[in-house]
């Protein structure tokens, strides 16, 4: 919530799920305040689509939700990636399927989020660990989503959405200074002949320019189009316009995508665990316990988890022992990594019974030597 104040977000949409709902009851508490539009929509299509539309209007917009929720926006999705539409979606899981466990928590939707919505697209997966990186990658989300007119999910879970922890202002202002609002190619006036909303370009990304402008016109809807933004289902446009926005990936990744955090000797660490999102405090806890056991130990935490560069490979080397730690039954994270960079995770520390994945979890596995074969 407090991310989206600060990124002048103007329209938040949501309908109340679990754990994602205090976001909506925190912004909603602050509408006189800050100005914003946080509107209780009567379902989740509505929910998204109403959000598309105000920022087709020139705000930034947000929704948020949890895995039924996000399910039931998955068209919409679509649509923003063929429209080229900025999003962002809080997505906070819980354990599914369908209704499942609402009030307790899983990491299990992280391939849905990846995966969700019909057709090729890109989009943009982040996934904070602490209180401190929500705020942070709800920042980079805005500016994310405005740079490349995208769909981009923030995922949290029960663990830390409703986790409670005071954080130093001088900590949030220096943040703040450091992500400064970006909203990418978007204007507001175009001195051009003709406005061509979908022109082709090396980086695939057009310039944006919000609707109602003097002597200028465009269509944003769910068909194919060629550059002018009108239904086209010529092969040559197709093939164009699938590849202008597939070049959204690689310009990401050029300028964008971030590594992830190493924390501990990763050189001198007989175990080193990779995770993703809220099991990173556990697994630091783990750690300092199992220091004191003289188990040396090290963490790989990723916090952009898709799309994945290949240039992360180098972090993970011959000879070390890998143990992912995830909270969900599949290791959805250890065949992510494989499947876009081709590493491969033998071992895994796993927890799916609704309850927070604990510190004494994680050194009964190692302690014990008792970790899931993946193989």
């Amino acid at each position: 919530a407090f991310g989206a104040i600060a990124s002048n977000c103007r329209f938040y949409s949501a309908y109340p799920m679990t754990p994602s709902s205090s976001v909506l009851a925190t912004l909603a508490s602050w509408q006189k305040k800050t100005g914003i539009v946080v509107r209780h929509a009567e379902d989740e299509i509505a929910v998204i689509n109403s959000a598309l539309g105000a920022s087709f209007a020139g705000v930034r917009s947000a929704v948020g939700t949890s895995g039924g929720g996000f399910a039931l926006m998955v068209e919409a999705v679509s649509f923003a990636g063929i429209a080229e539409i900025p999003i962002v979606i809080f997505l906070s899981q819980r354990p599914g399927p369908a209704t499942g466990m609402p009030t307790w928590t899983e990491q299990g939707d992280l391939l849905f989020a990846v995966h969700a919505g019909h057709g090729e697209f890109p989009k943009i997966v982040l996934t904070p660990g602490t209180m401190e990186e929500m705020v942070e990658l709800t920042l980079k989300a805005f500016n994310l989503a405005d740079t490349y007119q995208t769909p981009v999910i923030v995922m949290s879970d029960m663990f830390l959405s409703e986790s409670h922890k005071s954080v130093q202002k001088s900590f949030m202002k220096t943040l703040l200074s450091e992500n400064p609002v970006d909203r990418g190619k978007i204007v507001k006036t175009s001195t051009k002949e003709k406005y061509l909303r979908y022109q082709l370009s090396d980086d695939g990304i057009s310039e944006l320019l919000i609707p109602g402008q003097k002597g200028q016109t465009y269509q944003a809807n769910s068909y194919e189009h060629g550059e002018d933004g009108l239904t086209s289902e010529d092969h040559v446009s197709r093939v164009q316009q699938v590849n202008k926005r597939n070049a959204k990936r690689k310009t990401y990744l050029k300028n964008h995508f971030k590594a992830p955090e190493q924390i501990g000797d990763i050189d001198g660490a007989e175990i080193i665990f990779v995770c993703w999102g809220s099991t990173k405090g556990s697994i630091l806890e783990s750690m300092n316990n199992l220091t004191k056991k003289n188990v040396k130990t090290a963490v790989i935490h990723f916090t952009h988890v898709f799309p994945l560069d290949e240039s992360i490979k180098v972090l993970f080397k011959e000879g070390k022992r890998y143990v992912i730690v995830e909270s969900n039954s599949q290791a959805q994270f250890a065949r992510l990594l494989r499947q876009e960079t081709g590493v491969a995770i033998s071992e895994a520390i796993l927890k799916y019974d609704g309850r927070p994945l604990l510190p004494s979890d994680i050194e009964h596995a190692v302690l014990h030597n008792s970790f899931i074969s993946l193989k």
